[in-house]
């Protein structure tokens, strides 16, 4: 028989092991992915010759994700493991719970013309080339399968991806870091000698896309619609080198921004949510030396009441001196210093067309992934404000 000083003494040591343990799992720092395999349940996806969008997508996140479960230091969540349907809002919302650093979301992808071939990665953005905004209607339409979806995709259009501008600014909140990890992804690829499609990382409005609010990409593996590659992506050898390609590259992005050990804590991640106002922008401290190119107005000539131009060609946890050794040849580079990331800019012209000149040579030196930023009095704006 246990006395009652026994038994206080026995609750008051439960209850410091149950406050220790969850101390504990607060505490845990590693790397956050959150893996989501397009369609599911009642919602096929793509289906041709016999191969079925949402049974591959879901084969290859199964993979992925035990790929990086191998790593003590990566913590995998799932919008699904099983062949279900999860409203595109709920994805996103399962990785915001998680508290996640990446979300990624696998597709396959289909066209009427059986020839097209080659992966597509797209991050969030506006962009509006007909073929990018033609792949997120086809995407976008999964919403009218969802219960009352008019109520809660209320002011969208799933036919009209434009309609997704009036709803919110926060589209450009974690661009950099979503190119990046993007980059990563058809890097990988390319080693596997797949065709990139459009010669580099895509910006298209996807509204499974649109809630998550950390870095998140959506991948296109391949056209189940082309024989060969559908084949391909349908067969166990196929779907391991897919999975090894995207696991290679979410590793590549966690070493680079968080190192080999597990991730910092939240308020140090790159590109953090800013919760006060999703226009907010934020002060740039940037480092610019002073060579010219081709003879160019280079930083710090410019006038910065104007709205200036800059093609970011790299985002990375690492200091790199500003020479342009250490940017395949290119000169005028400037460095802002931002969340712990340090993110690589060239060129600087208050002319828009210019700029679009300094986005080309950047892609023609290697940068396949660059893209314009805008500032105005040392804050950054978004593109549409500054070409406004």
């Amino acid at each position: 028989m246990i006395n009652s000083n026994n038994g206080s003494a026995l609750k008051v040591l439960l209850f410091l092991s149950f406050l220790i343990s969850n101390i504990s799992l607060g505490q845990n720092t590693n790397f956050k992915v959150t893996l989501d395999a397009g369609h599911g349940g009642h919602d096929f996806g793509a289906v041709y010759n016999g191969h079925v969008e949402k049974n591959i997508a879901l084969a290859v996140v199964l993979k992925v994700g035990k790929l990086l479960e191998a790593n003590s230091k990566v913590d995998v969540i799932y919008t699904k493991k099983t062949d279900i349907f999860v409203d595109l809002v709920e994805r996103a919302n399962i990785a915001n719970r998680a508290n996640a650093h990446v979300f990624v979301s696998i597709h396959c992808n289909a066209n009427r013309n059986t020839a097209a071939d080659g992966t597509e990665t797209y991050v969030m953005g506006m962009n509006k080339i007909a073929s990018n905004l033609e792949a997120a209607k086809k995407e976008n339409s999964v919403i009218t399968l969802e219960k009352d979806y008019k109520r809660k995709y209320e002011g969208f259009d799933p036919n009209s991806p434009e309609t997704m501008i009036g709803m919110t600014l926060m589209q450009e909140e974690y661009l950099d870091n979503s190119i990046s990890l993007a980059s990563k992804i058809e890097n990988e690829f390319e080693r596997l000698g797949k065709r990139i499609r459009g010669g580099g990382v895509k910006q298209a409005p996807f509204m499974v896309l649109h809630k998550a609010y950390m870095p998140r990409v959506l991948v296109e593996m391949g056209f189940i619609s082309n024989y060969a590659e559908g084949n391909r992506l349908d067969s166990e050898d196929g779907q391991n080198e897919i999975a090894g390609a995207i696991a290679n590259a979410i590793i590549s992005y966690k070493n680079e921004y968080y190192g080999t050990g597990g991730a910092e804590n939240s308020e140090a991640r790159p590109s953090q949510r800013n919760t006060d106002s999703a226009a907010t922008v934020t002060p740039v401290r940037t480092k610019t030396i002073t060579e010219s190119v081709d003879n160019r107005k280079v930083a710090g000539k410019q006038d910065s009441s104007q709205v200036l131009f800059k093609v970011q060609i790299s985002a990375s946890g690492r200091k790199m001196d500003l020479q342009p050794r250490n940017f395949k040849g290119l000169k005028n580079i400037s460095m802002d210093y931002e969340n712990n990331v340090y993110k690589y800019m060239y060129g600087e012209t208050a002319d828009y067309d210019e700029s679009k000149n300094l986005l080309e040579e950047a892609k023609a030196r290697g940068y396949n992934s660059a893209f314009l930023i805008a500032f105005k009095n040392g804050k950054k704006i978004s593109i549409q404000e500054a070409i406004k």
